[in-house]
């Protein structure tokens, strides 16, 4: 047996495709958890952009971040058994690696924006436009988390 076989044949792996209402109702959860994310997500990138410039950037920021960040106690777990029911598909699936890498890069992107430009927001907080470096970083951003979305719908045609 493969590795992939093998954690199909696990439990959850069982129950995610046997239980009538466990694999849709946890598909749901991972659904609001990317809603949380990517919304948290897409109005800073907005504000980064330059829109709605009277509200403070780094008071956004530390509002929406923590919403951000608990996105993930819903996505990862529910991420995880909708893989472990499909394992050895969805490692087959040339558009779950696109997915994953996606998302690597969006979060790569993400520490080197509050790591770098982020670091000096103080000087373009309010009734500024951001600079350059913050306004590319956002809309990096939003096309990632798009196709994040997008190769998460495509997995169920290829």
């Amino acid at each position: 047996m493969t590795a992939m076989g093998a954690i199909e044949a696990s439990a959850l792996g069982e129950a995610m495709r046997k239980w009538l209402w466990l694999y849709p109702s946890v598909e749901i959860v991972h659904i609001a958890g990317i809603a949380l994310l990517v919304g948290s997500i897409v109005v800073l990138d907005l504000r980064l952009l330059g829109l709605s410039r009277s509200l403070p950037v780094r008071r956004l920021a530390a509002h929406i971040l923590p919403w951000s960040v608990a996105s993930f106690v819903l996505i990862v777990p529910s991420g995880l058994a909708m893989f472990v029911a499909h394992a050895g598909d969805l490692i087959a699936n040339p558009v779950f690696a696109v997915k994953i890498c996606l998302i690597l890069v969006a979060g790569a992107n993400a520490g080197i924006f509050h790591a770098g430009v982020f670091r000096g927001a103080a000087q373009w907080d309010v009734d500024v436009m951001p600079p350059p470096a913050a306004r590319v970083a956002a809309g990096i951003s939003l096309l990632l988390w798009i196709s994040v979305i997008a190769c998460g719908r495509l997995l169920a045609y290829f």
